[in-house]
């Protein structure tokens, strides 16, 4: 006999599996699970914002070191209130990790055949790896704040990868990969900040025209800013395998601290640690604004495109449908 599903006041069905309520959450990009994305997104600026702050200190001579998102927070954890911002952040990044592995869960085939489950899969590939980087930095918000100690740095982590990786069977040819991927992100990091796909998720009709001039630029110079840190780690990943070298990888800080050595350093850096700022801004854009429904399920590409029309107040011409 079918088991009977009653809807509750909030238009939720009592006796829906756990499982199921969360992809239908996911697909609607409503209640919990958009609470989860966009504190999440919220938290993700925050933490860019710690960094460019840090590193615009550098550039203009105040003092400290150039650092990662893991170093920030330590930085963080010795001001009298940074408990309480670390918990903050610990919770924004636990839901930020949580709404990526519940993404990966949730995603569907585009379309039949193998095309299809093969792009299915690629996408969940890159929202556990998100997940799980998020996950990472939470353990490491939660290790501070009960003072378990320090944190090894990024550049240290980096190094150390990279020479129990090289005794592996091809390590050299796993470390030289493993540097083109990271060369690979930074170029779509470029890609999506010239091209402001960064947009496509943004539920524009609801942003005033200065709203969305101000938040494509702060998302174009906050992605080319990504690009460079990424770029310049691969190739230093790269120069690791070639060399056989562990020492010369480095992590997001040694990227930060390489442009602060170089020619003009404190230009470079403190033109890097803007762009970053930038990409803290954009993510507290994104967290208001963005269609953060799993396969289109929230506004669809017509709806986009409709509000996008009303905004710049042009008129398109609709799609042929096959009839």
């Amino acid at each position: 006999m079918a088991t009977k599903v009653r809807s509750d006041r909030r238009g939720g069905a009592i006796g829906t599996p756990p499982a199921e309520e969360a992809r239908q959450k996911a697909e609607s990009g409503s209640g919990w699970y958009a609470w989860l994305a966009r504190g999440g997104l919220l938290a993700k600026g925050a933490s860019y914002a710690l960094v460019a702050v840090l590193a615009i200190g550098i550039a203009i001579g105040t003092g400290g070191a150039a650092t990662s998102r893991q170093g920030a927070l330590e930085t963080l954890a010795q001001e009298t209130w940074g408990k309480v911002v670390l918990a903050m952040l610990g919770a924004g990044f636990a839901a930020y990790a949580i709404w990526r592995f519940i993404q990966a869960f949730a995603e569907r085939e585009d379309d039949d055949g193998e095309k299809g489950i093969a792009k299915k899969w690629g996408k969940r590939a890159g929202y556990v790896g998100r997940g799980l980087i998020y996950a990472s930095l939470t353990f490491t918000t939660v290790k501070l704040l009960v003072g378990a100690g320090g944190q090894q740095s990024q550049n240290a982590k980096a190094q150390q990868t990279t020479a129990t990786v090289l005794d592996w069977p091809g390590g050299r040819w796993l470390v030289g990969i493993g540097g083109l991927c990271l060369i690979g992100a930074g170029l779509w990091n470029a890609y999506r900040g010239l091209k402001k796909k960064f947009e496509d998720k943004w539920r524009t009709g609801e942003m005033s025209e200065t709203e969305q001039k101000w938040g494509g630029r702060a998302g174009l110079a906050g992605h080319l800013a990504r690009a460079v840190v990424f770029t310049l780690i691969g190739i230093f990943v790269i120069k690791a395998a070639l060399e056989y070298d562990p020492n010369e990888a480095i992590g997001f800080d040694g990227a930060l601290q390489k442009l602060a050595g170089a020619a003009y350093g404190p230009y470079l850096l403190g033109l890097t640690a803007a762009g970053l700022l930038c990409y803290a801004l954009y993510c507290l854009v994104d967290a208001r604004y963005r269609d953060v429904s799993a396969n289109g399920g929230g506004e669809d590409d017509g709806a986009r495109t409709r509000s996008r029309t009303m905004q710049t107040g042009q008129v398109e011409r609709a799609p042929a449908v096959d009839r």
